[in-house]
C-alpha cells in the first residue's frame, strides 16, 4: 500500500487535500490521503469532515508522510515554516526522503530556497517538483488552482492529470532546472498585488470626491479594465470586509521577493516597488493589525494616509 501524502493543512492545503479525495486520486483503503500539519487540531477537523467517507491517516510527522507514500505534496505557509518542516532533523520532510520518493512542493518560496530543496531531494535519490500554485483559498477549495512548475519532468508528467488536473484548472511546466516555477509565481503575484494597490488608492479617490463606490465598481467591470480580482474585492472593501482568502503578510512577502528578482535581473520596478512598499506599510502598522487579514486590506493603509473627508469619516467609524 503507498498513499497520497500531504504536508500542511492550512488555508490552501485544506482545500486542495479535499480535492484529492472528492475526485477519488487518493482516499481508499488501497490508497489512503496520509496528512500531516504542524497544528494537529487541523487534521483533526480535516479527519472529521472527511473521514467517514474516505480513508485519512494522520502521521505524527512529515517525515512518516513522506516514508508512507510514493508521492507527498508540501504546502507551507512562509519561507520560515517551509524550511523549518522541511529541514527538521529526525522528523522533517527531507528526512523521509529515499531513494523513489517524491516531492511536490506548493509553496511560493525564494528561488534559492526551492533551488535548496531539490538538491537535497535528489542527493538522496529522490525526485522533486517546484508547483507554486496562483490561487488562494476559494479556488483551492474549488479545483481552480494554476500550477506554475519546474524540476522532475517525468513527475510532472505522472501527476498532470493525475492529481494537478482535480486540484487546478490549468498546470505549466516551464523548464527541468528547479526556479522558474518560483519566477513565474512571484512575476504573478507582484502584478496582483500591484494592481489591488492602484484599485486601492482609486476607489480611495472615487469615494473622497463624492462618487458612489459601487458605482465606480460596476463601471470598471464594463470596461477594458475588467479584473476579476477588482470584482471579487471591491465590495469587501468598501464594507471593510478583509477575511483572509489571501494574508496581507503573505502578499507582501511575494511582492518583497519580487522586488529582489528585478534588482537582481536588472529591471525597471518601480511602479511594482512603490506598491511593495504601500503593502510594508499596512503589514507593519499595529493601529491597523491587518497583517493577517486579506491583502485587499491594503486599502485601509490608503485611507489611513489620506486627508480627504471620506477618509477621516471612515476612520472615525472605525
Amino acid at each position: 500500500m503507498s498513499g497520497i501524502g500531504f504536508v500542511g493543512i492550512g488555508i490552501m492545503g485544506e482545500g486542495m487535500a479535499a480535492r484529492l479525495l472528492t475526485e477519488k486520486i487518493a482516499g481508499t483503503t488501497e490508497k489512503p490521503l496520509i496528512i500531516w500539519n504542524r497544528t494537529t487540531a487541523k487534521c483533526t477537523a480535516f479527519v472529521e469532515t472527511y473521514g467517514k467517507d474516505y480513508t485519512i491517516e494522520i502521521k505524527e510527522s512529515a517525515k512518516e508522510v513522506v516514508e508512507a507514500c510514493g508521492i507527498t505534496y508540501c504546502m507551507l505557509s512562509t519561507p520560515e515554516a517551509s524550511k523549518a518542516v522541511f529541514e527538521a532533523d529526525n522528523v522533517g520532510v527531507l528526512a523521509g526522503v529515499s531513494e523513489g520518493k517524491s516531492i511536490v512542493d506548493c509553496a511560493t518560496l525564494a528561488e534559492a530556497d526551492m533551488k535548496r530543496m531539490s538538491e537535497a531531494v535528489v542527493g538522496k535519490g529522490g525526485r522533486f517538483l517546484e508547483a507554486p500554485v496562483s490561487g488562494s483559498k476559494v479556488p483551492a477549495a474549488k479545483g481552480v488552482l494554476i500550477f506554475l512548475c519546474a524540476g522532475n519532468k517525468a513527475l510532472f508528467d505522472e501527476i498532470a492529470d493525475n492529481g494537478f488536473n482535480v486540484m487546478g484548472k490549468a498546470s505549466h511546466f516551464f523548464n527541468e532546472e528547479v526556479g522558474y516555477g518560483t519566477r513565474a509565481k512571484l512575476v504573478v503575484n507582484s502584478l496582483m498585488g500591484t494592481m489591488v494597490a492602484a484599485f486601492s488608492e482609486n476607489l480611495a479617490l472615487a469615494e473622497n470626491v463624492g462618487l458612489d463606490p459601487s458605482t465606480i465598481i460596476e463601471v470598471i467591470s464594463q470596461g477594458a479594465i475588467a479584473s476579476p480580482v477588482y470584482a471579487l474585492k471591491g465590495p469587501k472593501m468598501v464594507a471593510k470586509d478583509h477575511a483572509p482568502n489571501f494574508p496581507l503578510k503573505h502578499a507582501h512577502k511575494d511582492m518583497k521577493l519580487a522586488s529582489d528578482m528585478a534588482k537582481a535581473a536588472g529591471v525597471e520596478f518601480s511602479v511594482n516597488d512603490k506598491a511593495e512598499e504601500l503593502f510594508a506599510k499596512a503589514r507593519s502598522d499595529e493601529g491597523l493589525n491587518v497583517a493577517d487579514q486579506d491583502f485587499s486590506a491594503v486599502f485601509e493603509i490608503v485611507h489611513k494616509e489620506s486627508s480627504g473627508d471620506y477618509s477621516k469619516k471612515r476612520k472615525r467609524s472605525d
